[in-house]
């Protein structure tokens, strides 16, 4: 516990406490401050005096927590990006395990690569999303080989649930698109989500932009497939495709709010032998739903198309439904507006996402909770009382 946690959590004055220990009141101040760590005897009074709950190493968490990167760091990030540019796929991937990694420093040198990464808006970002078993990965690596003959080079970046027990992720997309994972033109990561909520992960983004000054033109994000909640990847593509098995619903099926509503494009995928006639069945019923659907989009009404992709057939008029969509959308200047509203719901998801990782590391793992934590159990304190006598501390910290 860090000493001016433990003065306030048990109203110890400065003053008082300097009395305590037998040493000047500036010092305990220089103490609270970390502008001075006490020698050995103070160390060891401070320890005797607060029960143990202020020991040596809490003198030393500022410095942790205010790591900065060296010159050397910033150099080794400097060619790392270079490299990128140039097109190096193992600088990529190493720039990618970067940027998922939770080790603070990485997290330092993560956010400096991406300040310095070159941005580009000549990009397509595609979100495809649907139910497991509608066949995302066979859709992406038709669609993938297709753009591959028209010139593109193409990024597919595939997100899998994470364990709730252990945390582990199978990982297996380059499995399922083993034609598209040996291109030259084409790049897989798979990535965990760990735990992460939308169908995406916590640096989905990060990973794009990696992507993109890698010379990627065309960036698949392949969501985790839970169903109605992956929004997420909405607020970070210029197009969403959601696909859709034949008979999977009626028309009131295709008016749920949420994942549905938010398409740019649906496709019936696995039209193809028996399942064909259904197929068609299916788009008029989603055609008939849209139809009283609120677009997501300004100026823009959903589509409805179908396709095989085992079969690579419709691939090609589901290009052209996307390539026309991002037309239209440059023409009427909403796709650079979209990118810069998508720069902003970045920023204020990463103020969350740092708040988050302050809670986890910071606040629940720090002893001053514990202490308010066995006050609850006490029934000293109740739970609104409890979070709000944490919340007044630490956000005396940020004043």
């Amino acid at each position: 516990m860090l000493l001016k946690d433990y003065l306030q959590l048990n109203k110890i004055s400065s003053k008082q406490f300097s009395r305590i220990l037998k040493v000047s009141e500036i010092s305990i101040s220089r103490y609270i401050n970390g502008n001075r760590i006490p020698n050995k005897r103070i160390l060891r009074a401070i320890f005797k005096e607060t029960n143990g709950f202020v020991s040596a190493n809490d003198f030393l968490i500022n410095d942790i927590k205010n790591i900065e990167l060296n010159n050397k760091d910033k150099d080794d990030i400097r060619k790392l990006v270079r490299e990128i540019t140039l097109g190096s796929i193992k600088s990529l991937a190493k720039a990618i395990t970067l940027v998922e990694s939770s080790n603070l420093l990485d997290q330092k040198k993560s956010d400096f690569l991406i300040s310095i990464l070159p941005k580009k808006n000549n990009t397509i970002r595609i979100g495809i999303s649907g139910v497991p078993g509608v066949g995302k990965s066979t859709f992406i690596e038709s669609l993938g080989l297709y753009l591959l003959q028209e010139n593109f080079k193409v990024a597919v970046l595939a997100v899998d649930p994470s364990s709730q027990k252990t945390g582990g992720s199978i990982l297996g997309d380059k499995t399922r698109m083993e034609r598209l994972s040996i291109k030259k033109n084409a790049y897989i990561r798979p990535s965990p989500s760990q735990g992460h909520l939308g169908g995406v992960t916590k640096s989905t983004r990060e990973t794009i932009n990696c992507a993109e000054a890698a010379g990627f033109d065309v960036v698949f994000v392949e969501t985790m497939g839970v169903g109605q909640a992956e929004t997420a990847v909405h607020s970070m593509v210029d197009i969403f495709l959601v696909l859709l098995l034949p008979s999977g619903g009626d028309d009131l099926q295709g008016i749920k709010k949420g994942i549905i509503e938010l398409a740019d494009l649906l496709v019936v995928n696995k039209a193809d032998g028996s399942l064909l006639s259904t197929a068609k069945v299916t788009v008029n019923d989603y055609k008939n739903a849209i139809s009283i659907i609120n677009s997501a989009r300004d100026s823009w009404k959903p589509k409805v198309e179908m396709c095989s992709s085992i079969n690579h057939e419709g691939i090609a008029n589901i290009w052209n439904r996307i390539s026309g969509f991002i037309k239209e959308r440059k023409k009427r200047k909403y796709f650079l507006e979209n990118r810069i509203n998508q720069n902003k719901n970045w920023m204020w998801d990463l103020v969350d996402q740092k708040i988050k990782n302050f809670i986890e590391k910071d606040i629940k793992n720090n002893q001053i909770s514990y202490e308010i934590e066995k006050k609850l159990s006490n029934n000293k304190l109740n739970s609104i009382n409890a979070a709000n006598e944490i919340l007044g501390i630490y956000l005396k910290n940020f004043k």
